[in-house]
């Protein structure tokens, strides 16, 4: 397998309080991996360790073989910018933009040009049935609705990997089906490899490999 993300023995301390616990993961170009788990299990603390977001207190996470901790944290928030996506709970959309800006949005902070941006971002959210809602400012949307800008502003500038920390967590049951098939169609089409972090058996049935946790430890990888 080409991977794209490894960790070796991670531990994550707050404080005296251990998180995780000697967590060994592997993440393959275009693969859907899922990692379940209770409340306060340490899923949430792991993949902001994967994500290069928190650094951990011991152990080695590598990107394309690049250790994150060699990066200096200009180069670490370029590559976090331009080749990982990111999906949370509650969408964290920015209000005061359109909902072609949120998903035009990391390709802008890439330096590409607004009309293009936005022609990237429209296609993608046609693909997603928002091309009638290109101008609506987010605060107007239904929950399924941001949640697919959630999803096209994670996906627009084609990264390598995206995150999605409970994506269809705060959804009912028909919306969060709706959405998640329609986010990992996407992020196939596109060989974007996805860690889905999830407490719902349905989400994480959805992916290629499945991870579990518990007490901070990461049990080992098994097919769905």
């Amino acid at each position: 397998m080409d991977i794209i993300l490894r960790t070796e023995g991670v531990d994550l301390f707050y404080g005296e309080q251990q998180a995780v616990r000697s967590a060994d993961f592997s993440l393959a170009r275009g693969e859907v991996a899922a990692i379940t788990g209770s409340s306060g299990s340490g899923k949430s603390s792991l993949l902001y360790c994967l994500a290069g977001v928190l650094p951990p207190t011991r152990g080695s996470v590598s990107f394309d073989g690049v250790p994150f901790a060699s990066l200096p944290d200009p180069e670490l928030s370029a590559l976090r910018r331009e080749r990982i996506g990111f999906v949370f709970q509650y969408g964290e959309l920015l209000p005061e933009l359109t909902v072609e800006e949120n998903a035009a949005l990391p390709l802008r902070l890439a330096g590409v040009d607004k009309d293009r941006a936005h022609v990237i971002a429209a296609q993608l959210l046609g693909r997603l049935g928002l091309g009638d809602l290109l101008r609506r400012r987010t605060s107007k949307l239904s929950g399924g609705q941001s949640q697919r800008v959630a999803v096209a502003r994670a996906l627009v500038h084609r990264p390598d990997v995206v995150f999605a920390d409970e994506p269809t967590g705060a959804l009912d049951s028909a919306n969060a089906a709706q959405v998640l098939d329609e986010f990992l169609r996407l992020a196939r089409r596109q060989s974007t490899a996805v860690v889905i972090v999830t407490h719902d058996a349905d989400v994480a049935a959805k992916a290629d490999t499945r991870y579990t946790m518990s007490d901070g430890v990461l049990a080992q990888r098994v097919p769905v």
